[in-house]
C-alpha cells in the first residue's frame, strides 16, 4: 500500500491503462477485416464534325472522367447509398451483432441507433482513396466477418455502377430530346415558310416571276415583231394606194397591237401588280424557305449523330480489382496498440510527475 501510494501516477498513467488493453486487446476486441476493391470511372469522347452537336461529342477512345469519379466517391460515402445499402445488405443488423465487441459494435456504448448515428459509423469503416496519377480509386470495407466486408463492397461498386447507369441515361434522353426539340422547331419554321410561300403565290397569282416575266417577254416580242411588220405593210399600202380600203383596217390592227404590247409590258415592269413589284417579296420568301429546308436537315442530321451516341454508353465504371475475400483480421494490431497505449502511459506519467515535482518545490 506504501509503494502504491507513492507511484500512485504510476499507477493511474501506466499500469491500468496498460493492463486494461491487454485485457481489451486480448480477449475482448472483434477482429475487423478488411475488404479492398479498386476501380476506374473512363468516358468515350467521339469526334464529331458539323452541327450543334460537334462540341458536346469531341475526342476519340477513352479518356480519364475525375469530375464523375468524385462524384461516385460522394454517392459512395452518402446517406443515400446508406440507405440503399441497409435495404440490400442490411449493415444495420451486421454491424449491431451479439459477436462483435461493446465498444466496436453499433451503437457503442452511446445507445443512440438513430439513423445519423448509423452514417456516423458508417464513415469510420468504409472509405475511398483516389490516385491522381493513375485515375484508380480504392474501396476498402471494414467489417467484423470477412464475407460481410466482401458482401458490403461488392454491393456499394453494383449501386456505382447503377449510379453510372442512370447518369448514362439521363445524359442519352437529355442529348435527344435536345435534338428532337431542335428538329420540331425547324420542321415548324420550314412548314410556316412553305405555307407562306403557297399564300403568296395564290393570293397573287404568280409562281415563278422571273421565268413567268422572261415569257412575258416573248410574247411582248413577239407582238412587236408583228407590229413592226404591219406598220411596213401600211407603209407599203399609203405609197402605192392611198385610197385603199384595207388601210384603216390595218391601221386598226396596228394600234390593237400597241396596246397589247403596253398591257402585256404593264405586267412585266408596272410600279403595283407587276412581276417586278411581286420579286422582291417572292425573293424573301424563297430565302427563308430554302433557309429553313437546311437548318432542318441540320436538325435531323444532329438527331441522327445524338440517337447514334446515344447507343453507346457515355461513362464506364470498369472493376481493376474485385472485392476480396480476407482470410485474415487485419485490424486490430494488438500488439502494437498495447506497447502504443504503455508509450502513451508513460509519456502521461512522466508529464505528470514533472507537474507534480514543480508543484512540491513551488509550495516549499
Amino acid at each position: 500500500m506504501t509503494w502504491l501510494k507513492r507511484n500512485l501516477v504510476l499507477v493511474l498513467t501506466v499500469v491500468v491503462p496498460t493492463v486494461a488493453a491487454i485485457l481489451y486487446y486480448g480477449f475482448v476486441a472483434s477482429d475487423v477485416f478488411i475488404s479492398e476493391s479498386r476501380f476506374l470511372v473512363r468516358s468515350p469522347q467521339h469526334q464529331t464534325q458539323g452541327g450543334m452537336f460537334g462540341q458536346l461529342l469531341q475526342g476519340t477512345g477513352l479518356s480519364h472522367s475525375q469530375d464523375d469519379t468524385y462524384s461516385i466517391h460522394d454517392f459512395i460515402l452518402s446517406r443515400d447509398a446508406l440507405k440503399e445499402l441497409d435495404e440490400k445488405a442490411s449493415v444495420r443488423k451486421a454491424f449491431m451483432s451479439r459477436t462483435i465487441d461493446p465498444i466496436n459494435r453499433f451503437p457503442g456504448l452511446s445507445r443512440d441507433d438513430s439513423f445519423e448515428e448509423l452514417y456516423h459509423y458508417y464513415g469510420k469503416h468504409v472509405g475511398v482513396e483516389y490516385d491522381s496519377t493513375s485515375s484508380i480509386s480504392t474501396l476498402t470495407v471494414h467489417a467484423f466477418t470477412a464475407e460481410e466486408a466482401e458482401k458490403i463492397n461488392d454491393q456499394l461498386l453494383q449501386m456505382s455502377e447503377r449510379l453510372v447507369n442512370r447518369l448514362n441515361e439521363r445524359s442519352r434522353g437529355d442529348l435527344i430530346r435536345f435534338a428532337e426539340a431542335e428538329v420540331q422547331l425547324a420542321t415548324d419554321k420550314a412548314t410556316a415558310a412553305g405555307v407562306a410561300m403557297f399564300e403568296y403565290r395564290s393570293k397573287h397569282a404568280v409562281f415563278e416571276p422571273d421565268k413567268q416575266a422572261a415569257i412575258q417577254l416573248g410574247s411582248v416580242a413577239k407582238i412587236q415583231e408583228e407590229l413592226v411588220s404591219t406598220e411596213a405593210q401600211l407603209a407599203q399600202l399609203r405609197k402605192l394606194s392611198p385610197d385603199n380600203p384595207q388601210i384603216a383596217g390595218m391601221e386598226s390592227r396596228a394600234d390593237t397591237l400597241r396596246h397589247a404590247i403596253s398591257s402585256e409590258a404593264a405586267k412585266v415592269t408596272s410600279v403595283t401588280g407587276s412581276f417586278s413589284a411581286r420579286a422582291p417579296e417572292f425573293e424573301r420568301l424563297t430565302l427563308e424557305s430554302v433557309f429553313a429546308d437546311k437548318q432542318l436537315g441540320v436538325a435531323l442530321a444532329d438527331l441522327e449523330t445524338a440517337r447514334s451516341d446515344a447507343l453507346r454508353q457515355q461513362l464506364y465504371l470498369e472493376r481493376l480489382v474485385q472485392p476480396n475475400l480476407p482470410d485474415k483480421a487485419m485490424e486490430p494490431r494488438r500488439i502494437r496498440s498495447v506497447f502504443t497505449v504503455l508509450l502513451v502511459g508513460l509519456i502521461a506519467w512522466g508529464v505528470a510527475s514533472l507537474l507534480i515535482a514543480a508543484i512540491r518545490e513551488h509550495s516549499d
